[in-house]
């Protein structure tokens, strides 16, 4: 007997970033991809990745190094954004998996940076099927007038926030867990997963 698994791929993104205004030339790139599988039927968290990502139009500031604790040595040991959208597609099923994220930023920045380099975008279509913002689903199921940062909604729910803020892999992780308290409240969307 073939047991039912519903697995959701939850996605956090770090990008290039500056206090103030990019430098000329540069635009915000894709740095890190965090991402937490969650199994929905089992109601938990299943594994946590992370994909460092090499960027060609930017530079990682010093403003970025302190937000994120990522270093542009760092990045540049990290794979190109069409070796990264591989990866998401042949080792974590984006295609085919539905995915959240803490807001639009993430599937925006997706959108920009596969156009921008020829990429194909690596999540399914229609992105409306695909995609769910948690931030607003948490917003909605709390009764809350504004949208809450990640960090303030893991307060608001009572959970711990697990390691470094601004850090990709960590807020996959963490917004994972809001994810599964938004299913234990009921409020997390039946089309949201696919079996």
């Amino acid at each position: 007997m073939r047991r039912e698994s519903s697995l959701l791929n939850v996605i956090d993104v770090e990008a290039t970033c500056w206090d103030g205004q990019p430098p000329p030339g540069s635009v915000n790139e894709i740095i890190e991809i965090g991402l937490s599988v969650v199994d929905v039927s089992a109601g938990r968290r299943v594994s946590r990745h992370r994909v460092l990502v090499r960027p060609v139009r930017s530079m990682v500031s010093d403003f970025c190094t302190e937000l994120t604790g990522l270093t542009q040595a760092q990045v540049e040991r990290g794979v190109t954004f069409a070796e990264a959208c591989r990866i998401l597609v042949e080792e974590y099923e984006a295609g085919e998996r539905p995915w959240a994220s803490w807001g639009e930023y993430d599937r925006r920045q997706f959108a920009r940076q596969s156009q921008a380099d020829g990429v194909a975008y690596p999540f399914g279509y229609p992105t409306e099927r695909t995609h769910t913002n948690a931030k607003a689903v948490f917003t909605a199921a709390y009764g809350l007038r504004r949208k809450p940062g990640m960090a303030q909604a893991l307060r608001i729910a009572g959970l711990p926030l697990e390691g470094r803020h601004h850090r990709g892999e960590d807020d996959a992780w963490n917004i994972a867990a809001l994810v599964l308290d938004l299913l234990d409240r009921g409020a997390w969307p039946v089309g949201a997963t696919a079996a």
